[in-house]
């Protein structure tokens, strides 16, 4: 298992490798054959080959940050996402660092044609490099350990990365002594220890250690605690330090900063885009255009979030209600509005007032939080730091994630926040703007996101379309 790890591991390194040789090389074609050419004073040939180099250097670095360099772990259409908006990202840092070097704009066409070869060359090598990956290395063959929670619905998500993940078979820890499970477990590549007691948990992960047994383990709130802490070697006996205090202060101030700089530059590039959609709110039933609803923030603060209204006027005359996938309330141009995320584009300027921040968890309403609250007592931890416009639940979860599992991944944003997670993130949201499965909403006869809710009270402009 060692072994096929390691060479898996360089495989998809090397696939990687041809993937930036291959756009390195569209561009080195059209610096040849164009830019250089129109250059006053060109380079020599290490000059050129910087050039080329910084090129590559920018593109890997973008496909790293959004992932898109991960054969066999993402999706293919998730892969060329990645890929497309880092190479757009890639290609116009490169185009004006050649207009400085001429010192004035020149054609942008060979870098349209350079962007269309790589859209190109993306969707061959996604295709190609997840065939090699999955001839190589077929789906994991998988146990499934389970306690007193059924566990229907996990099954069904990993039923969806079949060229992943296999559960051949399944058992009760309470049917099966641990025995029993042991000699089961050699049976298998890999094992999946789900929702179990934490005393159980730890002996099963201790024997999958032992005999190198590959092991999956969903994580309790306190094993994500622990992971955020911090290692301290004063004696001979490790210590781990949970601070329990949110971010630091440089952490607040850099952050806050940031929020200031991206909120202006957004709402001044966004402004034509609010203007329009304004515009279009307004023609077409004559109602207010922005919606205000109660929210919660840091330290269980209250604040009136902004959003372009998308619903009918008269949509909470029988109370607030979550939006569901086909919501009759929500308006034609409240259709387009929030299938380009348009809707929340006005958060930008409680982004500026203070009140949010751009990377952060989804704010709810104060109702919804209590109700959360008393399935999950926990779900407060959450107000460690502010509400954001984007965040970790939302670029790895979906509209309709159930609030325990967001609350996981708003805890692992909080417990492991830095400058560079708070940018990749901002970046990876780029890339599931227009997946659809991250802004569909739950099912008709729900009113939380609570999985077994079934009565119907809110999110949207009754709640929360959960962000960008």
């Amino acid at each position: 298992m060692k072994q096929r790890e390691y060479f898996k591991r360089i495989i998809v390194f090397l696939l990687g490798i041809i993937y930036l040789i291959a756009v390195s090389a569209v561009f080195a074609y059209a610096w040849y054959g164009f830019y250089r050419l129109r250059i006053t004073a060109p380079f020599w040939r290490r000059g050129n080959y910087v050039l080329i180099g910084i090129y590559a250097l920018v593109t890997f670095m973008f496909s790293k940050m959004s992932g898109g360099l991960r054969v066999g772990f993402m999706k293919k259409l998730d892969i060329v996402y990645a890929l497309g908006i880092s190479s757009v990202c890639a290609n116009v840092i490169v185009y004006f660092q050649i207009v400085l070097i001429h010192r004035w704009f020149l054609p942008i066409m060979p870098m349209l044609l350079v962007q269309l070869c790589d859209v190109g060359i993306i969707i061959l090598w996604t295709l190609i490099s997840g065939a090699i990956y999955i001839c190589l290395y077929p789906p994991h063959k998988m146990l499934l350990i389970y306690g007193d929670r059924k566990p229907d619905s996990f099954e069904e998500k990993v039923g969806k990365r079949n060229d992943k993940y296999d559960i051949c078979a399944k058992v009760n820890i309470n049917d099966a002594g641990e025995e029993e499970i042991y000699r089961m477990m050699r049976d298998y590549e890999a094992v999946i220890i789900w929702d179990l007691p934490a005393a159980i948990r730890n002996r099963l992960l201790k024997y999958c250690f032992s005999h190198s047994i590959r092991c999956y383990v969903t994580p309790k709130i306190s094993d994500i605690l622990i992971k955020g802490s911090e290692r301290i070697h004063l004696f001979d006996t490790p210590l781990l330090l949970s601070r329990n205090m949110g971010l630091t202060a440089e952490q607040v101030f850099f952050k806050r900063a940031m929020d200031i700089i991206i909120s202006l530059v957004g709402i001044i590039l966004a402004s034509p885009f609010m203007l329009i959609s304004a515009i279009m709110i307004k023609a077409y039933d004559g109602g207010p255009v922005i919606y205000k609803q109660e929210r919660v923030t840091i330290g269980g603060r209250l604040f009136m979030i902004y959003k372009f209204r998308s619903m009918r006027i008269d949509s909470e005359k029988n109370g607030a209600q979550l939006a569901t996938r086909h919501d009759s309330r929500i308006t034609p141009v409240g259709k387009v509005l929030r299938n380009l995320h348009f809707d929340e584009l006005p958060q930008l300027f409680n982004v500026l007032k203070g009140d949010m921040s751009i990377v952060g968890p989804r704010p709810e309403r104060r109702e919804i939080m209590h109700k959360y609250e008393k399935e999950i007592p926990e779900f407060y931890y959450r107000l460690k730091v502010k509400a954001g416009l984007t965040g970790y639940a939302q670029v790895y979860g979906k509209y309709n994630t159930v609030p325990y599992d967001k609350l996981k991944l708003d805890l692992f944003y909080i417990q492991n926040y830095s400058l560079w997670l708070d940018i990749k993130l901002m970046f990876m949201t780029f890339r599931i703007l227009f997946q659809k499965e991250t802004s569909e909403g739950v099912e008709e006869n729900q009113t939380t996101a609570l999985a077994d809710d079934n009565k119907g009270e809110n999110n949207d402009d009754l709640g929360g379309h959960t962000g960008i």
